[in-house]
């Protein structure tokens, strides 16, 4: 029987054991996409203890608890910090076959030097030993990152953002790690949604650009993209419900902009028809800029109306959408395409038996002298354990080129967790070490060892550019 999370764990084979020991293990960090917020980076704030850093915003925890029946006053509500987490200790032996249970195990482990299994019987222990360690100036925002070997964090940020964080960061000599915006531009996408009104006069605001039209919209919004990459951006992001696609005329979506700054209700269709040209629009603008364009589909989101009330929006009630995804994908693309506006873009869908379409998909659309100009996303939230992360390498390998693949995202509010990819990489180094085994690849360690390598970091510093 193996040992507990040994520095083996998930590696099965002794060329697995060698490509991660060898080729992956020490390999810095690139987080291209994640959830930190700027302000706590730039004030390099403490955390006071430990529910605070791993309780505080961690949505996977929250789920964790409630499943185990847990009160909300111990989740989101306003429990005694140590009863918070002891709630969390009881539950957390429960996730037999879920990542959390690993995933907690490695930042332990990594962070505090802790390699005790957390349960009800020590978690008064644990808990005192992990706030005692976070007093420690070695353990504020910035320091985290550093010791995680991240060289590159891209942040969420809202067009309307003024981005005075990232220059707060830019200007600490001391932290060499370089911390850049990442265009999230959701509430543009959404005039279905409450406040958007309220949200196209503060474009206008801080554009400088009266937005009464489509005409104006796309000028205030080139004004914004502008300022964002003056600042180091050269990554959007975007969450969206829906992925039909519907052209229709300047002239009409002239009217239906209009109409949505007027605060009218519109139909589902003429949604679908304004959200399609916006996202024309901004991919063109992408491709201009040699920006990369993240989509990310398929979440239901908010589903718990009392949950929601509580505790507002990334609160964990979130699935996944059957209806996110569709082929319609490939006539966006082919549209920006046949214009020569297709960007570098990467494909995210929550539900994973979507893989086998994105696999296919984005092989219509490669070339244009970019390797691996479009790529399907790492498997995302829902996915990112050990079955997901395998399923999705199989359908890639066997569409694609996995060796031209990104990689991990992080994906987290969370300082900690950095030993997601650690997780990535061992289940990786351990999927490519199972084909040489089966002799479906040879041993020839000059080409796994590159391949390893870049699918850990080298691949995803290429395509974006960054200048590390």
């Amino acid at each position: 029987m193996k040992a507990f999370m040994d520095k083996d764990f998930l590696l099965q084979s002794d060329t697995a054991k060698k490509l991660y020991h060898d080729y992956a293990e020490r390999m810095p960090v690139l987080d291209y996409h994640c959830h930190l917020v700027p302000k706590e980076i730039a004030e390099d704030i403490h955390f006071k203890n430990i529910t605070e850093l791993w309780l505080g915003a961690d949505h996977y925890k929250w789920r964790v608890m409630r499943s185990n029946g847990v009160d909300e006053r111990y989740i989101t509500g306003d429990a005694p910090d140590a009863e918070k987490f002891h709630e969390f200790a009881k539950a957390l032996p429960r996730c037999i076959g879920n990542p959390m249970y690993h995933w907690c195990h490695l930042e332990l482990q990594r962070y505090f030097g802790i390699y005790e299994t957390l349960s009800e019987k020590n978690w008064k222990k644990i808990y005192d030993t992990c706030n005692e360690i976070l007093q420690r100036p070695e353990m504020s925002a910035k320091q985290l990152i550093k010791m995680s070997n991240v060289t590159l964090v891209c942040t969420t940020d809202d067009p309307v953002d003024d981005l005075r964080y990232h220059e707060m960061i830019a200007e600490d000599k001391k932290f060499r790690v370089q911390v850049l915006p990442a265009w999230r531009p959701d509430l543009v996408m959404c005039p279905e949604k409450e406040g958007f009104t309220d949200y196209i006069k503060k474009l206008s605001e801080v554009s400088g650009v009266k937005v009464k039209d489509f005409k104006t919209l796309k000028k205030a919004l080139v004004s914004r993209l502008d300022y964002f990459a003056e600042r180091g951006c050269c990554v959007s992001d975007h969450g969206l419900d829906y992925a039909e696609f519907r052209m229709v005329s300047e002239k009409e979506m002239e009217a239906l902009t209009k109409r949505s700054i007027a605060g009218e209700t519109l139909s589902l269709e003429e949604l679908l028809q304004y959200k399609s040209m916006v996202m024309l629009f901004l991919g063109a603008e992408y491709k201009k800029r040699d920006w990369v364009m993240q989509l990310h589909y398929g979440a239901r989101r908010e589903n718990n109306d009392i949950v929601f009330e509580s505790a507002g929006a990334n609160a964990g009630i979130d699935c996944i959408n059957p209806n996110g995804f569709q082929a319609d994908v490939a006539d966006f693309m082919n549209e920006l395409n046949k214009n020569g506006n297709l960007p570098k873009t990467i494909i995210y869908s929550l539900n994973p038996t979507d893989n086998a379409l994105i696999g296919t998909m984005i092989g219509c659309f490669q070339g244009d002298g970019v390797r691996g100009k479009i790529q399907q996303g790492a498997a995302w939230w829902f996915n990112d354990h050990k079955y997901g992360m395998e399923e999705h390498m199989n359908s890639l390998a066997s569409l694609g080129l996995l060796g031209n693949f990104i990689g991990m995202l992080t994906d987290s509010r969370s300082f900690i967790s950095y030993p997601r990819h650690e997780y990535f990489r061992r289940i990786f180094c351990n999927y490519v070490g199972n084909l040489v085994e089966n002799g479906e690849y040879p041993e020839d360690y000059e080409q796994l060892g590159r391949i390893v390598r870049d699918v850990s970091y080298y691949n995803a510093v290429n395509y974006f550019g960054f200048r590390l």
